[in-house]
């Protein structure tokens, strides 16, 4: 065929997995998955992971405040997990509300990641890392 020329667009892209699903993370940092009708990417709100950890956190401080446990050591047992990572996972109630807002819509910084905030982060807000990247 006369005329016939082939274009080649390259992007670049990173896959990660995270919560075993693979992720797409497009060149300026956005995250992206396929979308319902399989017509292209839309942009993912909050890191499944993250964000379940949050729940998580914010359910066990509240069974905490209802007295429905005396102790974290109690509420682990009853809940079969390591009273270390319940622990672990109650400190997240403890970020600034903006960070777990950012958090939530996927505004986060992108080092800021599960891991990386069960590692501690500080307990006062202003010494809180900035909420979004």
């Amino acid at each position: 065929m006369k005329g016939v020329t082939s274009v080649t667009v390259s992007v670049p892209l990173t896959i990660r997995r995270r919560g075993g699903r693979k992720q797409i993370i497009g060149p300026d940092g956005a995250v992206a998955r396929q979308s319902d009708n399989g017509a292209g990417f839309a942009p993912v709100r909050g890191d499944p992971a993250l964000v379940k950890a949050l729940a998580r956190g914010f359910r066990w401080r509240r069974m905490l405040e209802e007295g429905r446990y005396a102790s974290i050591s109690e509420m682990a047992a009853a809940e079969m997990i390591e009273r270390g990572y319940l622990g672990t996972l109650l400190r997240l109630t403890l970020l600034a509300p903006e960070m777990v807002e950012a958090i939530l819509e996927g505004r986060q910084q992108s080092e800021m990641t599960l891991p990386e905030l069960m590692k501690g982060v500080p307990t006062i807000w202003e010494g809180q890392p900035s909420q979004t990247g």
